[in-house]
């Protein structure tokens, strides 16, 4: 093991995420070492206690602990390390994410997530997820390319990657000042009424889950009382209903306009209306507001998450045009579209188009 190390951010290396700062100085750590380091307060920037995804400015000094040497694997780890550094995957996984290419350019690859892939590693998340998948995006360039956001686990869709740190750090603030613009498609249960509108309800975490954050679950907080909830974050999401049957089951748009964690899952179970196959915030017909339905429909539905990041649109960092990337549908939500009698190319790419 190393002795604790205070290293200071060069000039070249602010505006990361802490975490990617780290893997970058120390390829043999994981993103659950990482983040058990920060959970725990063994891993500090400028003395204080940070999360994984803070991000570090140049000057900044940061301690970090004892580290087992450059050469161990961790346990449990299914990936060897190449020869030129990166991460030996497997034919059948390098096909599969490279599969999952929807577009790409000098810059930006953009990948149709399957649902059940982490975005990353963490607790529960095991050791195959899209960021220890990334060795296999290369194509061609020296170093890996670099995830600028996330989706759940569970959630299907397009997920951004930089492929230098350059565009990284272009598309985080991208993201973070909201030019980026998201539309979610979703299954829920029973029909919103109105049709399209706002849910503006702060989120919080519900408190007793694991330490890792494992079982973690978000819970709404009415904007009017939001000021008795010192841990609460204001949320915003719209939605717009594109198609229904009866009054049984809606196909609904989504746009997050903040990020919140499950923000669509709980901010749409509050409504009573909770997404299909959501086994975290779909309750029963009996716990659900709204038409009373739960998240389960039986019959020929499947119990998977019906959420899914159709479309995302963005201001090149080079080019400066706005690209917009639209994905299809995973297997399981195509055949629920069929079953329903709902056809992906009858609705509009953003229905909220005409209320801006």
């Amino acid at each position: 093991m190393s002795a604790v190390q205070l290293i200071k951010v060069t000039e070249n290396e602010g505006e990361q995420r802490l975490d990617r700062w780290l893997k970058k100085r120390f390829p043999q750590l994981t993103q659950g070492a990482v983040e058990k380091m920060c959970r725990t307060g063994q891993l500090r920037v400028d003395g204080g206690r940070v999360k994984a995804n803070s991000r570090v400015e140049p000057g900044q000094e940061v301690r970090v602990p004892p580290l087992p040497p450059a050469t161990a694997t961790p346990k449990g780890a299914a990936a060897e390390r190449a020869k030129d550094g990166g991460v030996r995957i497997s034919a059948a996984d390098e096909e599969m994410i490279q599969s999952c290419v929807l577009w790409r350019d000098e810059h930006i690859i953009a990948l149709n997530k399957p649902p059940g892939l982490p975005s990353q590693g963490g607790s529960g998340q095991g050791d195959r997820h899209v960021d220890g998948l990334l060795d296999a995006l290369r194509f061609g360039y020296k170093d890996k390319p670099k995830m600028v956001h996330r989706l759940d686990k569970d959630t299907s869709g397009v997920l951004l990657i930089a492929r230098t740190d350059r565009i990284a750090r272009a598309l985080s603030e991208a993201f973070r000042h909201k030019t980026t613009r998201k539309i979610y498609w979703a299954a829920v249960a029973g029909v919103p009424n109105p049709k399209m509108g706002t849910v503006r309800f702060a989120l919080m975490k519900a408190p007793g889950h694991g330490r890792g954050g494992e079982g973690e679950k978000m819970i709404c907080i009415h904007p009017a009382k939001i000021g008795d909830y010192p841990d609460a974050k204001r949320a915003t999401t719209d939605y717009a209903v594109l198609d229904a049957l009866g009054t049984r089951v809606s196909w609904v748009a989504l746009v997050p306009i903040t990020g919140r964690t499950h923000q669509l899952r709980a901010h749409m179970a509050e409504l009573g209306h909770p997404i299909v196959g959501d086994g975290k915030y779909g309750g029963s017909g009996q716990e659900n507001l709204g038409d009373g339905w739960g998240a389960q429909l039986g019959g020929e539905i499947s119990r998977k998450l019906h959420l899914h990041a159709r479309q995302i649109s963005f201001d090149h960092p080079i080019t400066k045009k706005r690209v917009t990337i639209s994905a299809p549908l995973p297997d399981h939500m195509k055949r629920t579209w069929k079953t329903l009698g709902w056809h992906e190319n009858e609705v509009p790419a953003d229905p909220f188009e005409d209320l801006e």
